[in-house]
């Protein structure tokens, strides 16, 4: 049986971060005066900050099949593999934008890809576990070699005030608890996993050991559900389509989403026992667990759960137990999935550890369970051309300062991925393999300055070009390249007196011209420096400047010691170390500007990949011209 793994990941979560205090101006409020009960519910859940796919006038922005198609994108743009290749689409929810056809059926339609294999895995938690379970399934029996696999949600719909007003709810007739409660737990969003037979080529995969899915609906009636607590109990269960038509079904709450808080210490209970039978069959070693990825719907009861699982002989470390519940909110389906793609790219997880996840769903009692183990990238070996390694640098993607919105989150979290790419490509490159091995040579080094000086020379004219191309309404962003500009300008100068220092004849290196891969780079960011607002080229700011910031400085170390130079022969090197430090604080406050949508992240993530590609290209192409 081949093995499956998670290769890359990717979410959604529609517009702003909505705080607390902000949840009714955007669900609305039920008659004239505030919930009395949400802040009693939030205090409990200790959720802080969710994302809606409705806005103030709960008009829908976004559908459901809208935000998985989003995640998907998300997931494949960090992936190496392209949607045309994909061969198995799962999709997951509890409240799809239609009736039929199926869920998975109106997201393949959303994505500009070829015909598929799709599975559609409808129910409320556990059901994007059981999705994820069916791809892994299909890959170990050698059916198929990739899937993607989407959980989205979309419950503000169901609890949007206008609802209830038309059923008659405001001063006089209160909102029930039971639907009251949702209102303050839930929100809307989506994630992706895109699962290969194999690991990514770079960076970190999840191997899916096993997933288990366990049902206890024939023990227990329904705790989560839409319809009247009477119906849905009854022992021939009846619905809002049994009713006479739509509005009679409305007026009796048949389409109220509802949860019958008295059974959730019964959830709880059988969560805890979940894992202890795991352990009982051998299938669960608590000590070779390094990370506990756990969803719960509110705070109070991880509290109960942990509780539990003392009493029973099992501690969870809390530093180890990874939630991202207090800043994404309860998903339903789509929180394991946004859970683990947060903890993928979090920069936490090592080689060899082990990821327990737990994902209850209080709907009917189904409780799922997986273990994952981070894997390394499975890079094919260097050509002959390359030349292996003996220095192994950690590779860590430049920080970016984001104001804390969600979509200045995505941004960072994608650019890391691509970072990671890039820098182990650089890595790789025979020139730079030389110097990591302790083999440079001091003409190495010239030809190293004199392919780059060529480049850098190009840097303030791109940088110029595209602030004279910013608009007068994003003025700071325009301050931000002009002052950077102004930085660059005469960094060249530098590089030249570096080369003359070594050895190097300055009328040479001054009439010098490109390489084919400087050629290629210079070409193409001026090209995108001549549109109006390229602010893409924040894409491309973060793996020039990110270069000085990670990696000049331990390339002029290394050059210094392996060719005992003195400081003055490796100072353009030593400066864009320390430089970078000011241009990545103007690259902060672009990001935080304002100017990012979803179109523009998009945008600075592929300019970031191109040019980390022609980047590398530009050093393998040493002495080309």
């Amino acid at each position: 049986m081949k093995p499956s793994f998670i290769t890359s990941a990717g979410a959604y979560l529609p517009g702003k971060a909505i705080g607390n205090d902000d949840m009714e101006t955007v669900l609305g409020q039920v008659g004239s005066k505030p919930s009395r009960s949400r802040k009693r519910i939030l205090n409990q859940n200790k959720i802080e900050t969710r994302h809606y796919a409705i806005d103030e006038s709960q008009t829908t922005t976004i559908s459901n099949a809208g935000m998985a198609a989003k995640a998907i994108e998300a997931a494949i743009a960090t992936s190496g593999l392209d949607l045309n290749a994909i061969e198995l689409l799962v999709a997951s929810t509890s409240c799809p934008d239609l009736p039929l056809p199926g869920f998975a059926s109106m997201v393949h339609g959303k994505l500009d890809m070829p015909p598929c294999e799709i599975a559609t895995t409808h129910g409320i938690c556990a059901s994007g576990m059981v999705g994820l379970r069916h791809a892994a399934s299909l890959i170990q029996t050698e059916q198929v070699s990739n899937a993607v696999c989407a959980a989205s949600e979309f419950p503000s719909r169901l609890l949007k005030a206008s609802r209830f007003q038309a059923q008659g709810f405001g001063d006089d007739r209160r909102l029930p608890f039971e639907t009251e409660f949702l209102r303050w737990m839930l929100s809307d969003g989506a994630g992706a996993f895109v699962l290969q037979d194999r690991p990514a080529q770079t960076g970190l995969s999840l191997e899916i050991q096993w997933i288990t899915a366990t049902s206890y609906a024939s023990q227990f009636d329904p705790c989560m559900f839409v319809g009247t607590k009477e119906e849905a109990s009854a022992e021939d269960v009846r619905g809002w389509l049994d009713y006479p038509d739509y509005a009679t079904a409305a007026a009796a709450g048949a389409i109220n989403l509802r949860q019958n808080v008295g059974m959730l210490e019964d959830v709880v209970r059988l969560t805890v026992e979940g894992v202890f039978q795991l352990i009982e069959k051998g299938k669960l070693d608590p000590k070779s667990i390094d990370w506990y990825a756990t969803h719960y719907s509110s705070d109070i009861f991880r509290v109960q759960a942990l509780d539990l699982l003392e009493r029973g002989g099992l501690i969870l470390p809390p530093d180890r137990v990874f939630s991202n519940l207090a800043t994404k909110g309860n998903l339903g389906c789509a929180s394991a999935y946004v859970m683990l793609e947060e903890l993928l790219y979090s920069g936490k997880l090592e080689p060899g550890q082990n990821i327990f996840c737990i994902v209850p769903e209080s709907g009917r009692f189904t409780f799922s369970y997986a273990l994952l183990t981070v894997v390394e990238g499975d890079c094919p070996k260097p050509s002959a051309k390359a030349v292996s390694m003996n220095v192994s640098d950690p590779v860590i993607a430049p920080e970016i300062k984001t104001s804390g919105a969600e979509i200045e989150e995505s941004l960072v979290r994608q650019l890391t991925h691509v970072w990671n790419d890039f820098e182990t490509g650089i890595n790789r490159v025979p020139i730079i393999a030389k110097m990591n091995e302790g083999k440079l040579t001091m003409q190495d080094y010239r030809e190293l300055l004199f392919n780059l000086r060529q480049q850098v020379i190009d840097g303030s004219r791109w940088i110029s070009r595209a602030a004279s191309n910013i608009t007068r309404e994003n003025f700071p962003i325009r301050s931000a390249f002009i002052g950077h500009s102004s930085d660059e300008h005469r960094d060249f100068e530098m590089l030249e007196r570096n080369y003359v220092a070594v050895g190097g004849d300055l009328e040479a290196i001054q009439t010098g011209t490109k390489n084919i891969g400087s050629e290629a780079l210079s070409e193409y960011i001026l090209s995108r420096a001549s549109r109006e607002n390229p602010f893409d080229l924040i894409g491309a700011m973060f793996i020039i400047e990110g270069l000085g910031r990670r990696v000049a400085r331990r390339w002029a170390v290394r050059i210094k010691e392996q060719l005992d130079l003195e400081d003055n022969q490796v100072s353009f090197l030593m400066y864009h170390s320390e430089s970078d430090d000011i241009h990545f604080q103007r690259l902060d406050l672009a990001v935080q500007s304002g100017i990012l949508d979803e179109k523009v992240v998009q945008s600075v993530i592929k300019t970031a990949k191109v040019v980390a590609r022609l980047y590398l290209l530009q050093l393998e192409e040493i002495g080309n011209f």
